[in-house]
């Protein structure tokens, strides 16, 4: 199927990932050149946690500016683009399916995992885009499972992204942007990038047993669970291709992975 489209891991970093300039600006300003245009788009964001997964049914959804002691720049930034209830629909009717408790929220708008991103990569705004809550207290194979549920909106011409970080140790943050990762950050990161080279599903999905520094470089667990629903929206055959690789701040790996 040739515009099928891939389900995105994407690391957005810290909120004034938009007004920075690097790497990762650079790979998220190409990313819509990398795949077909999506009809819409659907982000599982790290910071929206929820008891259950909810979609966002908003119409026009506002732009949350969820952070503090930044540049005032980005306090005046906003990402206009529309909801997508349509969408937000179809979520909830696959999910049922599947068997996943789940609900709406009427009004719910884009943080920072959402809009700092798409400003990136999609600046126009133009595409309906729609959140997901994740679930802190949920293990990877829950998230899984929500992903494995949704793949099928990949045929219909919906980017499903979610929004994280490889790495993410707010206590490791270092004020120089461009300051070199410590080594325990470089071997969680490469274990992560060898074992979705290699389709260790399973690994993965027990990488906090498995992965050398898990509970360091993820102290609470946020962060990489959109990862797991980006895998399970590739599907039961999912191949995972990484799309960038990078470092900010010091802790934060800015890893980028498509599953297809």
């Amino acid at each position: 199927m040739p515009n099928l489209l891939p389900a995105v891991f994407i690391s957005h970093g810290a909120p004034d990932l938009p007004i920075r300039d690097g790497a990762v600006t650079h790979f998220l300003k190409s990313l819509a050149q990398q795949f077909p245009r999506p009809q819409a788009i659907l982000v599982v964001s790290a910071h929206w946690n929820s008891d259950l997964p909810i979609v966002s049914t908003a119409q026009e959804p506002r732009t949350i500016h969820d952070f503090s002691g930044f540049p005032q720049a980005l306090y005046q930034m906003e990402y206009l683009a529309p909801g997508a209830p349509e969408l937000a629909a179809q979520t909830v009717n696959l999910l049922h399916q599947a068997g996943i408790p789940c609900a709406t929220h009427p009004n719910r708008g884009f943080d920072h995992g959402t809009w700092t991103p798409l400003m990136l990569a999609y600046p126009a705004a133009e595409i309906p885009v729609t959140q997901l809550s994740i679930q802190y207290d949920r293990n990877p194979l829950h998230h899984w499972k929500v992903g494995r549920a949704l793949s099928s909106l990949r045929s219909e011409g919906v980017l499903i992204i979610g929004s994280g970080s490889a790495t993410h140790n707010l206590y490791a943050f270092s004020e120089h942007y461009e300051a070199s990762p410590p080594l325990w950050v470089q071997q969680f990161d490469e274990w992560l990038a060898q074992t979705i080279d290699r389709g260790n599903w399973e690994a993965l999905l027990n990488y906090r047993q498995l992965a050398p520094y898990a509970l360091e470089n993820h102290p609470t667990e946020e962060h990489l669970l959109p990862l797991f629903v980006a895998l399970g929206a590739g599907g039961t055959l999912a191949k995972g291709i990484q799309l960038h690789r990078s470092y900010t701040y010091g802790a934060f790996s800015m890893a980028a992975y498509a599953f297809v």
